[in-house]
């Protein structure tokens, strides 16, 4: 972890992007103003912990998504095809 000394109205860049400027301080805490482009999503970090969970939740998905792939989770009679490493590898259940 980088960690940085910077004043009220001092800025910090996170590439070319993203901008983090020290708006106030007040006792223990610090306001901070965060410039960056609308395809990059800002959350607190409760925030985003909470909608990642939800995420999980309603998906039902907890762990690696490879791991929980089973040929036998494919309902009966669908088309299944898989390329990896340029090599297709397809079968049709029955």
């Amino acid at each position: 972890m980088l960690v940085l000394s910077r004043h009220r109205d001092e800025a910090i860049m996170i590439g070319d992007e993203v901008e983090i400027t020290i708006v106030d301080i007040r006792g223990d805490k610090v306001r901070v103003g965060i410039n960056a482009p609308s395809q990059i999503p800002v959350h607190r970090r409760e925030i985003y912990d909470a909608i990642r969970q939800e995420n999980e939740q309603a998906s039902g998905f907890t762990g690696n998504p490879i791991g929980s792939i089973h040929p036998d989770d494919r309902p009966a009679g669908s088309d299944y095809q898989l390329n990896i490493g340029g090599t297709r590898v397809g079968d049709q259940v029955q």
